[in-house]
């Protein structure tokens, strides 16, 4: 049987109906493309535990700012928005279980974020703030859209992240205004672009943990190379463990 990958949703402010949830379409095309079943969620404060328990792997997706008390800032930058207190906790505590269980985890964007500051590292809430010299982290509108590599990412050679996409340059692209300032101790960082922002974590004590910054399931039709996450977490969600 094909390996269940659920997938967290956006949640969003929507006028006159409050928060919605959403996914977008390229996560679940990439899923099926590795040949697993995509699984959407619908957040919620109770049965974490069990929810975990029915699937094989976890995408944490892209989306708007974590609450920044959760990793301890004492203010909120007037750039940081969009937060959702219900997403915050359903994926923080999704995360949790998932790692008890040690199921793979391919984390996106605000995903890569979320799970920095799961297991205690913190964030820049503002690139432009926080590295004056930063190159462009915001993917302009252009011909290629989001298809098109903004920047090149270095991944350390012999990490997960480079074993995965079978190289240690990667063209990405690029859609966040915040990033991974101090790296959790559980941690390690094995991408960067070359203004030295984090762009690839790993968990080494898991079996399957990979964090990016950038969004492939927004290239991989046009760059088949970024389809290799999501192929590599189906495998890793293919094998059988203790718990299954």
């Amino acid at each position: 049987m094909r390996p269940m990958i659920g997938v967290t949703p956006a949640v969003n402010q929507q006028e006159g109906l409050g928060e919605v949830f959403s996914v977008h379409t390229g996560y679940v095309e990439a899923v099926v493309a590795a040949g697993g079943i995509p699984v959407a969620f619908l957040p919620h404060a109770a049965g974490v535990t069990e929810l975990v328990a029915t699937l094989d792997g976890i995408i944490f997706s892209g989306g708007y700012d974590i609450r920044p008390h959760r990793y301890g800032a004492a203010a909120q930058h007037p750039a940081t928005s969009g937060i959702s207190d219900l997403r915050d906790e359903f994926e923080l505590a999704l995360l949790g279980a998932a790692l008890e269980r040690d199921l793979p985890v391919l984390a996106i964007c605000r995903g890569i974020q979320l799970l920095n500051v799961g297991l205690g590292g913190t964030l820049c809430q503002d690139v432009a703030d926080c590295y004056p010299g930063a190159i462009n982290h915001r993917q302009p509108w252009q011909p290629g859209g989001w298809e098109a590599p903004l920047h090149p990412v270095e991944l350390l050679p012999g990490s997960l992240a480079a074993q995965v996409y079978g190289m240690t340059v990667v063209g990405a692209n690029s859609g966040h205004h915040q990033a991974v300032e101090e790296v959790a101790g559980p941690l390690r960082a094995t991408g960067r672009t070359s203004d030295g922002l984090v762009e690839a974590v790993e968990h080494p004590g898991k079996r399957f943990v990979l964090g990016v910054q950038w969004h492939p399931e927004k290239m991989f039709a046009a760059h088949p190379e970024h389809l290799r996450p999501f192929a590599a977490l189906t495998r890793a969600a293919a094998c059988p463990t203790d718990h299954d």
